[in-house]
């Protein structure tokens, strides 16, 4: 399988209300869409990541997505840079795992296996060593694979936030630890509010002349944005500004395949944003040929990503939102966020 060598990548109807404990706040989702979780209220959502019937939905989904697509819902392109091979997986109906490989040692660690086959199968044909599993978040449809692929590489760590139930956890990490597999260095960033304990990894691409590579499992997608299920809008606001910090040659590898909703989306709040409509075109076409849209740049996200202009006058224009006098500027930011979340949450993808 040949590789992508980057080059130059720098850069209104209300819903109802919902009650849940302190402290957290519900968004509820569109009726209909590509997630493949489709919470319908609290109730649903507390079984799918406290329950065990979470994880019978997930088997579920599993064995329609393999059935469904036999050689996953997008076609992968692998991008290397000295030393370092990174494998996007296309699982389950949109989502993704990464295989990192340490070309040197043949030593790997995989973000998010959510299903354990299909990243076994890339694992074996790579000829490689799985040493960790990184994992984003609990959701099963990002840690479903954990235990499968640890009864099969005993030497196999997983890493995560303890304050997420992770599945198979043996390392948990706190806010900018580093973890080394091989020459690859991960810093996981605790990023709260699609669960409490989201955290994204950043591989260091320095030693490798590569730009850093962000897996931001459900922080962050191309034009796109997590479900606060267990936060804020301003925890989520200040989890989005922690990933803005990395700069903007960073490439953002996300944990689902939303582009063409969320850029279709995107589109409709900023008719007159030339990146948004060249990068939505773009979109559509990798899209009809079933091709993979990541990775993207951080430095593009900032040209058309809603959740990410929440600080652009053009943006709040369109939603009709001005900042109040003596208002903090990020209390307003976070009012932004939750319009654009609101409207997207409303959004129906045709």
């Amino acid at each position: 399988q040949s590789c992508h060598r980057p080059a130059g990548q720098r850069a209104s109807q209300e819903p109802g209300s919902r009650g849940l404990p302190e402290g957290v706040e519900y968004i509820p989702t569109r009726k209909k869409g590509k997630n493949p979780m489709k919470p319908v209220g609290v109730a649903w959502y507390s079984l799918y990541a406290r329950t065990r019937l979470g994880y019978l939905f997930y088997q579920r989904q599993v064995k329609k997505a393999r059935e469904r697509y036999p050689h996953g819902h997008s076609v992968p392109q692998p991008y290397c840079f000295p030393g370092i091979k990174i494998l996007p997986i296309p699982v389950l109906s949109n989502n993704y795992s990464y295989l990192v490989i340490d070309t040197g040692s043949s030593q790997a660690a995989v973000i998010d296996p959510s299903d354990p086959l299909a990243v076994q199968a890339a694992i074996e044909e790579e000829g490689v060593m799985l040493e960790a599993i990184f994992c984003t978040h609990k959701h099963w449809d990002h840690s479903g694979g954990n235990e499968a692929l640890c009864q099969k590489h005993s030497s196999c760590r997983v890493y995560g936030s303890a304050l997420d139930a992770i599945p198979q956890l043996t390392n948990p990490l706190a806010d900018r630890e580093k973890v080394s597999v091989g020459c690859l260095t991960f810093e996981a960033l605790a990023t709260p509010g699609h669960t409490v304990g989201h955290m994204v990894y950043v591989l260091d691409g320095g030693p490798f002349g590569s730009p850093p590579c962000l897996f931001s499992g459900d922080l962050l997608f191309l034009a796109g944005c997590g479900e606060p299920f267990e936060g804020s809008p301003e925890t989520m606001l200040a989890s989005l500004d922690v990933a803005m910090g990395l700069g903007e040659d960073t490439l953002l590898w996300p944990g689902h395949e939303y582009a063409l909703e969320c850029l279709s989306f995107a589109s409709l709040l900023e008719l007159d944003n030339s990146a948004l409509e060249q990068k939505l075109q773009w979109a559509v076409q990798q899209r009809q040929e079933k091709r993979s849209t990541c990775p993207s740049t951080l430095g593009e996200e900032q040209t058309y990503n809603p959740f990410l202009r929440t600080h652009r006058p053009e943006l709040q224009e369109a939603l009709g939102l001005w900042q109040g006098r003596g208002e903090d500027p990020d209390a307003f930011r976070a009012r932004v966020l939750k319009e654009v979340r609101r409207r997207k949450d409303l959004y129906q993808a045709t």
